[in-house]
C-alpha cells in the first residue's frame, strides 16, 4: 500500500508549487500551522489526519480515521477489488468504501474477523513482526488430532519454499476434529500447511480474534461495524491471547 504520509516541506512544495528553498522563510516566520500549532520543522511528517494551514489558507483539513471489523464469509476475496469474485470491500455500502484498505487478509474460503481502515500507520503496526499481535483461529480438520500436533506447532516448522522456520504457535485440541490455533505470523496458507505436515486437510478455518479484539458475535457473515475507540487503541502490539 503506498504511503499517505510525507515530509512537511515536500507536502508544502507540492501544494503551493514552490521550491523547498523558497519555503524556508515561510517556515522560519511561523506562517505554517499543523493541527493548530505553529510548526517550523520542515521534516515534520504529514498524514491524512493532519490539518495544515499557511497563514489563513487551509491546505489540508483533517480526514477522519476509520476502523471497521467485518465478519468475512467463505467465498469472498480479501482484496479491495476483483473482476471475478466478491471482495471484502463489496460487503460495505459503496458510500463507505472510500480510502479503506485491509489490515490483514484471510484466504478465499476462510471466514471470520477481517479489519478495514484508512490509517496506514495503524495497519502496519498490526502486521509488523515486532508487534507480536497474535491471531486466534478455530480449525476443523479431516483426520483425528493427537498430542503430537501440540509439540510440532510449539517448536515451529521449516517451510522450505520460503527458507524459513515458523515462529512457535499454540494449538489447543477441542475435540477429535477441532482445534484452536494462535500464531503471530501470516505466512502463505500457513495454518493449512502446518496441518498438512500431518497429511491432515483443513476443512474450515475461522478467525476469532486479532490481539485482544474479538469478532463481535452479533455480526452475521458479511456484516460489519465500526471499532470502538478502546478497541482501536488496545489491539496493536498485544501478544497475549484475545
Amino acid at each position: 500500500m503506498p504511503s499517505r504520509y510525507s515530509r512537511l516541506d515536500r507536502f508544502l512544495s507540492t501544494r503551493l508549487q514552490l521550491s523547498r528553498n523558497a519555503l524556508r522563510p515561510m517556515l522560519a516566520a511561523g506562517r505554517v500551522r499543523v493541527n493548530g500549532k505553529t510548526t517550523r520543522d520542515r521534516q515534520c511528517r504529514i498524514g491524512p489526519f493532519d490539518r495544515v494551514c499557511v497563514d489563513q489558507q487551509v491546505l489540508q483539513d483533517r480526514e477522519a480515521p476509520r476502523y471497521l471489523m467485518v465478519n468475512k464469509p467463505a467465498g469472498v476475496v480479501s482484496a479491495t477489488s476483483d473482476d471475478q469474485h466478491t471482495t471484502v470491500m463489496d460487503l460495505l455500502p459503496a458510500s463507505q468504501r472510500q480510502g479503506l484498505h485491509l489490515a490483514g487478509r484471510l484466504d478465499f474460503n476462510s471466514t471470520g474477523l477481517v479489519l478495514l481502515t484508512n490509517d496506514g500507520v495503524w495497519s502496519r503496526q498490526l502486521s509488523q513482526p515486532q508487534s507480536q499481535v497474535r491471531k486466534h483461529y478455530r480449525v476443523t480438520v479431516e483426520q483425528p488430532l493427537t498430542e503430537a500436533y501440540v509439540a510440532a506447532f510449539s517448536e515451529g516448522m521449516w517451510f522450505a519454499f520460503e527458507g524459513i522456520k515458523t515462529r512457535p504457535a499454540e494449538i489447543k485440541i477441542r475435540s477429535a476434529y477441532e482445534a484452536d490455533v494462535w500464531l503471530c505470523e501470516g505466512r502463505y496458507h500457513q495454518i493449512k500447511r502446518m496441518f498438512g505436515r500431518f497429511d491432515n486437510k483443513v476443512l474450515t478455518l475461522h478467525r476469532l480474534a486479532i490481539g485482544h479484539l474479538v469478532l463481535d458475535e452479533s455480526l452475521a457473515p458479511g456484516e460489519s461495524r465500526d471499532l470502538l475507540p478502546g478497541e482501536v487503541a488496545d489491539i496493536a502490539g498485544l501478544s497475549s491471547r484475545g
